[in-house]
């Protein structure tokens, strides 16, 4: 997803180059958009090292030092309709006036106002600035229009005053962004395993057995593991696709080196998901040099290790295991029958005889199969998938959260009844009252 970082002057524009690797830490693109005040403070090059992107100046110019053309004159248009949200940080006094009287005097105001997307806005200023009535006027103002404010922090301020205006934490402001759209942590703390892409397994040096996946589907739900906060693992067959940044990538190539990553791995994970595809035969025989053209060839072919089942076996207390399956008929029959015999929490299931949809597309459509339940995800976009993927899975775990509040509960009833005997054998029935109290608290 997109962000445009606005950054206005102040001395807080030091902590929005900090800003830009917590953004990217949530692997969002971050384009910078500086005001003449912020230059000042710091320089472009810092943000365009940072963000790898061009770093925007001024509103008819475009970068600093560009000559203005066509395209840089509605420059403000084009980044108002790819960005996905607005974020400035620091927010002065002066931009908040502006963007709450809708005045569009440089390319972030004129942005501002061209932008359908949400907005966030971190202020930052002297403590009488942020208490004067016009500035906490134009703060209510932008917030009855939807802008979220991160109130800013108290401490001791640049100017040598002690009170709020400090910028909030880069943290607190990552947070906020991912509450604006809507994204969640909610694997933060888990340790996720992804496989994606398929296998090739050698007839000679230089042909395979392979098939067309690209690994699209299993590099969006590392994307979006990580996303979640999920520390990720990637192993990975060929593929083109660039992994996310910060995952740890394992490339392998035939599915024995699979099997092998995947069990070096995956005692310490906490959720396996089996999103490769990975090839269910090899040849017996590989030929050491190329095979030549003479006629008919037969080709004998031995079945590969089924990884899902033995991760299944070797699954450790408490570890989720999704798996995924690739169908062209009977769906839901197959899906099922997949599931009861690997063993897994839940399987995937893909729809793959169609165009456009499945394998080496963009999109995909699904089932998500548990013992318990069938979910249809309808077709989307494959990293939009990935997080429907990932919400159904985190339910997975809310029946083991009720077992404990429940386990929880009998803890109560045998310490009470422990303390009934003990005390007053006789007189049960305002001890009968105090269990079912405290249960209903």
């Amino acid at each position: 997803m997109r962000i445009t970082l606005g950054v206005t002057g102040g001395v807080a524009a030091y902590k929005a180059a900090e800003l830009v690797r917590r953004l990217q830490q949530d692997n969002f693109s971050v384009q910078v958009v500086m005001t003449r005040g912020a230059r000042e403070f710091i320089t472009p090059l810092t943000f365009a090292a940072l963000s790898g992107q061009k770093v925007i100046t001024d509103l008819f110019g475009g970068a600093e030092g560009q000559d203005a053309n066509l395209e840089s004159a509605i420059e403000h248009i084009a980044v108002a309709q790819r960005t996905d949200l607005l974020l400035v940080a620091p927010a002065t006094a002066d931009v908040i006036a502006k963007f709450a009287r809708g005045i569009a005097d440089d390319f972030l105001t004129t942005l501002y106002l061209a932008s359908t997307a949400p907005v966030v806005i971190a202020p930052a200023m002297n403590v009488n600035m942020w208490e004067h009535p016009a500035t906490q006027a134009n703060l209510e103002t932008l917030r009855r229009r939807g802008v979220r404010v991160v109130e800013p922090g108290t401490g001791d301020l640049a100017c040598g005053m002690v009170g709020a205006g400090r910028m909030a934490e880069p943290e607190a402001i990552a947070d906020a962004v991912l509450s604006a759209l809507g994204r969640r942590h909610d694997l933060a703390g888990e340790i996720v395993l992804v496989t994606a892409g398929g296998t090739r397994e050698a007839l000679d040096p230089v042909r395979f057995l392979g098939n067309r996946s690209s690994g699209k589907m299993g590099y969006a739900l590392a994307d979006a593991a990580q996303s979640r906060g999920a520390k990720v693992t990637l192993i990975s067959g060929p593929s083109a696709l660039h992994p996310p940044p910060h995952c740890d990538l394992v490339k392998v190539t035939t599915a024995d080196q699979m099997r092998q990553a995947v069990l070096e791995r995956m005692t310490e994970a906490t959720l396996v998901i089996k999103a490769a595809a990975v090839a269910d035969y090899r040849p017996v025989n590989v030929s050491e040099q190329k095979l030549k053209r003479s006629g008919n060839l037969t080709i004998e072919l031995a079945p590969t290790e089924d990884i899902l089942a033995e991760v299944v076996r070797r699954r450790r207390p408490g570890q989720l295991i999704v798996g995924f399956a690739a169908e062209t008929s009977n769906l839901m029959e197959n899906g099922r029958a997949k599931l009861l015999r690997k063993g897994a929490d839940a399987i995937v299931v893909n729809d793959v005889s169609g165009d456009g949809v499945g394998i080496d597309a963009d999109r995909n459509a699904a089932t998500f199969l548990t013992l318990s339940t069938s979910i249809e995800l309808p077709e989307m976009p494959k990293r939009k998938l990935a997080d429907r993927i990932l919400d159904e899975i985190v339910t997975l775990r809310r029946p083991r959260s009720l077992l404990l509040e429940m386990d929880e509960h009998k803890d109560v009833n045998a310490k009470l009844d422990r303390f009934k005997q003990d005390v007053v054998r006789e007189e049960s029935a305002p001890f009968d009252a105090a269990r079912r109290q405290l249960i209903v608290e």
